[in-house]
C-alpha cells in the first residue's frame, strides 16, 4: 500500500478547502471593503466640500450683516448725517474712521450723489473730483435701499455693503467694507477644515490666487492649473504637487474689475488615509484567521463589515444634515477609533453651524437676541395672533444720556450697563416675552397675548426696574429709558410697521420727557407736515425768507433805551406767518437749529455794524440754542464775523438757557469763556425754568440775568409770582449781574418792577418786536423826546 499524501487526507482537504475559501472570502470581503472605503471617503470629501461652501457662505452673510448694521448706524448717526449735509469733511472722516474701527471694518468710503468719492479712509487724500470705484454698487443700493457684494477694489478683494445716508432724503451713499486676505482664508479653513484659496477671474479670462491657505509650492502650482481652474463646477480633481485634490468653485461676489471665488479643496490621501489604515488591517486580519477557526472569520468579517455600514450610514445622515446621532461602535481597535473620530468631526461640523446660527441671531454682548430673531419671533407671533384674535404689544425701549455715560465713562463702562439693564429686562418679563437688543442702546420687548392693561403693567415693571442706580466701580450710575408702545391690531399688522410705530412712540416720549408713550395714528400727519418743514425752512435760509424784528429794552433807572432783542421771524410764501414757536423747537430737534443760529448771528452782526457806522449804538441779544453752546466753531465764527463787519464785541449779547448750560457744563463752561474773553455781553435767559445749581451759575462769566415772562408776566396779581420776581432780583444783584425782565405787558407790572430795583424791562408796554427800519425810526423818534425824570418811564404804544 502506497502511503498517503498529506493533501489526501479528508482533515487536509477540508483543512485546505476551508483554507482556500477563507482566503477567497477574505479576499472578497478586502475588496469590498476597500471599494465600500473609497466610495465613503468620496461622499465625506463631497459632503466636507458642501458642508464647508455652506460655512463660508454663511460666514460672509453673517460678515454682511454686521457690516450692514454698523453702515446703518453709520448712516443713522445725527452728526455724520449733519457732517454729510454740510461737506464737513474732517467730521466726515473722523466719523468714517470711528465707525469703522469699531467692528475692524478695512475700508470706510463716502460717495456724493453724483457717484464722486468724498472720502476713504483707505487714502484720506482721495476726495472730491475722484470717481466713486464701485458705480454698480451704487446701482444695486439705488435699486433695493441697500446693496452687499464682494468685490474686487485696487486687485484686493473686499465684502462691501452700501447703504444711502438719509435727511430724509438720500444725500449721500456710505460704504464699508473687510478685506479678504490670507487672514480671512485662514479664518475660513478654521471654521471649515478644508484648504481654502481665493481667487479671481478677470474680464480677460485671466485668474489669480489672491489668498490661500496652502503652502506656496501649491499656490505656484494651483496658478498653473489655469485651464483648468475654468472647468471646475460644483466638484472637480486638482493635481497640485502630484497630490489629488478634491476641489470646489464657490463664487462669491462679481465687480467690474473680475469675479471672486472661494476655491474649497480636500486631500484625497488625507481623506483616504483612514480607509487605507482599515485595509491594511483587513489583511492582518485575514492572515490571523487563516491560523484559526471558520467561526472566528466570520466574526472577525462581521465585526468589520458592521461598523462600516454605520459609518456609511452616518455620512449619508450627514449628507441630509442630521448631525444629531453619532456613530455608536462598542469596539476598543481601529475601526473604534475611526468610528470615534469620525463622531468628533461630526460634533465639531454641528458645533460650527450652531455657533453660526447663535452669531447670526443673537447679540454677543448681552446675550439676547438680536434684531434678526426678534424680527422672526414677531412674524410668528403675529402669525399666532391672527390664527387666534388675540392682542400683542412691541415695545422700543432707548436708554436716556447713554451716550453721555459712554462719552464720561468710557465705553466699557457703557457695556456693563447695557448687560446690567439687559439682565433687569430679562428678570422682569415672563419667559414667554422676547427682550431684544436691537443695537447701541435700544432695546425691544415682544409681549404675546397682551391686553392694554397687561402692556401698562408690563411698562410700569420696567421703568421701575431701571429706577435703581447701577454700580460701576463703586460709583452710581442713574438709568433711566424712553419706552414707545405699538399694538397689534390697533396699530398694524405688519411686522416691519409694528416696531416702526413703536419706534415713533419711543422718540414721542424722548421728546415730551415722558418715560412711555403709546403710538398715536393722528401724529402721522404731524411728522410728515414736520419733514415738509425742515426742507422748507433749508430753502427758507438759503432765499433769505427769514427776517429779523427787534423788541428794545427799556432802562428802568433812566427810561432810556440802550438795549434791544433780535427776534427771527419767518413769512412763508404759502403758509404766511410761521410762529417761532413752530418751527425753532422742531429745528433744534433736527439739528437744523444750527443754521438758523448761523442765520441769525451774520444779521445781527451785520446790522448792528451798519448802526454803528451810522452813529446809532445799541446793543442787541440773540438767542443761542444748547447745540451752539456746545459748539466749539462758534467763538472763532462769532469773531469773523465781527471782524468783517467792524462790529464792536460789546454791542453783541449773547442770550443762553439754564438748561443749555447743565447739559454739558464742561463744555459750555469753556464755549463761554472764550465769548467773554471776545468782549462779548453774555445773559442767562428765562432764569427759573431751569435745574441749575447756583454754585455752578456763580462760575459762568455772565453779565445779565433775565427772568422768565411766565413769572412776570402775572406777578402784579399773583403774589407768588411777585416773590419769584423780587427773589430772582435781589440773587442776581448780589451775583453782580444786571437782571432784565421780559414779557412786561402792563404799567402796574412796569412800576412794580422799578419798586423792585429791576434794571431793565421788556415786552409790550414798551414796544412789541419792529422790523429794522421801523425799529430805527422808533428809537430815533424817542431819543429826540426829552428825557423824562430818572426813574419814570413813559409807555410807549408798540
Amino acid at each position: 500500500m502506497s502511503p498517503r499524501l498529506p493533501l489526501r487526507s479528508l482533515r487536509a482537504r477540508i483543512a485546505v478547502f476551508f483554507i482556500l475559501l477563507l482566503v477567497v472570502v477574505e479576499g472578497i470581503v478586502y475588496a469590498l471593503v476597500s471599494a465600500g472605503g473609497e466610495r465613503i471617503a468620496e461622499q465625506n470629501m463631497a459632503e466636507e466640500l458642501l458642508v464647508g461652501e455652506r460655512v463660508v457662505r454663511r460666514l460672509v452673510d453673517q460678515n454682511a450683516r454686521r457690516l450692514t448694521d454698523a453702515t446703518q448706524v453709520l448712516a443713522a448717526d445725527f452728526g455724520f448725517r449733519a457732517a454729510v449735509a454740510t461737506h464737513d469733511i474732517p467730521t466726515i472722516a473722523s466719523a468714517l474712521r470711528n465707525h469703522g474701527a469699531r467692528i475692524d471694518a478695512s475700508v470706510v468710503m463716502l460717495a456724493s450723489l453724483d457717484r464722486r468719492l468724498v472720502a476713504d479712509s483707505r487714502h484720506p487724500e482721495r476726495t472730491g473730483d475722484d470717481r466713486f470705484p464701485l458705480p454698480t454698487l451704487i446701482d444695486t443700493a439705488a435699486a433695493n435701499g441697500r446693496a452687499a457684494a464682494i468685490v474686487l477694489l485696487d486687485g484686493r478683494p473686499y465684502q462691501m455693503v452700501m447703504v444711502p445716508v438719509r435727511a430724509p432724503l438720500p444725500i449721500a451713499w456710505v460704504a464699508m467694507g473687510f478685506l479678504m486676505d490670507h487672514g480671512t482664508a485662514a479664518d475660513l479653513q478654521a471654521v471649515s477644515g478644508l484648504q481654502v484659496s481665493l481667487v479671481s477671474r478677470a474680464g480677460d479670462g485671466h485668474w489669480s490666487v489672491l489668498a490661500s491657505t496652502l503652502p506656496s509650492s501649491m499656490v505656484r502650482s494651483l496658478t498653473a492649473n489655469e485651464p483648468r481652474l475654468e472647468d471646475i463646477g460644483r466638484s472637480a480633481t486638482l493635481k497640485l504637487d502630484g497630490e489629488p485634490y478634491l476641489s470646489l468653485m464657490a463664487v462669491l461676489g462679481d465687480s467690474p474689475e473680475g469675479r471672486v471665488s472661494a476655491l474649497l479643496q480636500r486631500s484625497r490621501r488625507e481623506a483616504t488615509a483612514p480607509f487605507d489604515r482599515l485595509s491594511a488591517i483587513l489583511g492582518g486580519v485575514a492572515l490571523v484567521s487563516v491560523l484559526f477557526s471558520i467561526a472566528g472569520s466570520v466574526l472577525i468579517a462581521r465585526s468589520i463589515t458592521r461598523p462600516v455600514r454605520l459609518l456609511a450610514a452616518a455620512a449619508r445622515r450627514i449628507r441630509d444634515g442630521d448631525y444629531d446621532r453619532p456613530v455608536i461602535v462598542d469596539q476598543r481597535d481601529e475601526l473604534g477609533e475611526l468610528a470615534a473620530s469620525f463622531n468628533h468631526m461630526l460634533g465639531g461640523i454641528a458645533e460650527r453651524e450652531s455657533k453660526i446660527l447663535r452669531l447670526a441671531y443673537e447679540d454677543t454682548l448681552t446675550g439676547l437676541p438680536n434684531r434678526a430673531m426678534f424680527r422672526d419671533r414677531l412674524r410668528q407671533t403675529l402669525r399666532t395672533a391672527a390664527r387666534a384674535r388675540t392682542p400683542f404689544a412691541v415695545m422700543v425701549l432707548d436708554l436716556d444720556r447713554f451716550q453721555y455715560v459712554n462719552d464720561s465713562l468710557g465705553h466699557p463702562a457703557g457695556d456693563e450697563i447695557l448687560k446690567e439693564v439687559a439682565k433687569r429686562l430679562k428678570g422682569t418679563l415672563r419667559e414667554s416675552d422676547t427682550v431684544a437688543r436691537l443695537g447701541g442702546d435700544e432695546f425691544a420687548i415682544l409681549l404675546p397675548e397682551s391686553d392694554p392693561e397687561r402692556v401698562h403693567r408690563a411698562g410700569r415693571r420696567i421703568v421701575a426696574a431701571l429706577e435703581p442706580p447701577i454700580v460701576l466701580e463703586g460709583q452710581p450710575v442713574d438709568v433711566s429709558a424712553s419706552l414707545g408702545v405699538s399694538c397689534y391690531p390697533e396699530h398694524d399688522a405688519d411686522p416691519d410697521m409694528l416696531l416702526r410705530n413703536a419706534d415713533v412712540a419711543m422718540h414721542l416720549a424722548k421728546r415730551s420727557g415722558g418715560e412711555i408713550a403709546l403710538y398715536d395714528p393722528s401724529g402721522e400727519d404731524g411728522r410728515r407736515s414736520h419733514l415738509s418743514l425742515l426742507t422748507e425752512l433749508r430753502r427758507a435760509i438759503q432765499d433769505d425768507e427769514l427776517d429779523l424784528h427787534f423788541q428794545p429794552k427799556l432802562e428802568l433807572r433812566t427810561g432810556r433805551i440802550v438795549r434791544a432783542e433780535a427776534l427771527v421771524r419767518w413769512m412763508h410764501p404759502v403758509r404766511g406767518f410761521v410762529p417761532p414757536s413752530e418751527f425753532i423747537p422742531f429745528a433744534e430737534q433736527t439739528g437744523y437749529v444750527r443754521h438758523v443760529t448761523r442765520w441769525v448771528l451774520r444779521t445781527v452782526v451785520r446790522t448792528i455794524g451798519a448802526w454803528h457806522a451810522d452813529g446809532l449804538d445799541v446793543t442787541v441779544s440773540a438767542n443761542v440754542s444748547t447745540r451752539d453752546l456746545l459748539d466749539a466753531e462758534l467763538p472763532d465764527l462769532i469773531a469773523s464775523l465781527l471782524e468783517t463787519h467792524a462790529t464792536p464785541p460789546g454791542k453783541l449779547c449773547l442770550e443762553i438757557t439754564e438748561s443749555g448750560v447743565m447739559e454739558d457744563p464742561q463744555r459750555a463752561l469753556e464755549t463761554l469763556r472764550r465769548l467773554h474773553a471776545l468782549g462779548l455781553r453774555l445773559s442767562i435767559d428765562d432764569f427759573g425754568t431751569g435745574y441749575s445749581s447756583l454754585s455752578y451759575l456763580k462760575k459762568l462769566p455772565v453779565q445779565e440775568l433775565k427772568i422768565d415772562g411766565s413769572f412776570v408776566r402775572h406777578m402784579a396779581d399773583d403774589e407768588d409770582d411777585a416773590t419769584i420776581v423780587r427773589s430772582t432780583i435781589e440773587l442776581g444783584h448780589n451775583m453782580g449781574l444786571e437782571v432784565v425782565a421780559e414779557g412786561v405787558e402792563t404799567e402796574a407790572g412796569l412800576d412794580l418792577l422799578r419798586s423792585l430795583g429791576c434794571d431793565e424791562a421788556q415786552g409790550y408796554v414798551i414796544s412789541r418786536p419792529l422790523p429794522a427800519p421801523a425799529f430805527v425810526a422808533w428809537l430815533r423818534e424817542r431819543r429826540a423826546r426829552p428825557r423824562p425824570a430818572e426813574g419814570h418811564a413813559s409807555r410807549v404804544s408798540a
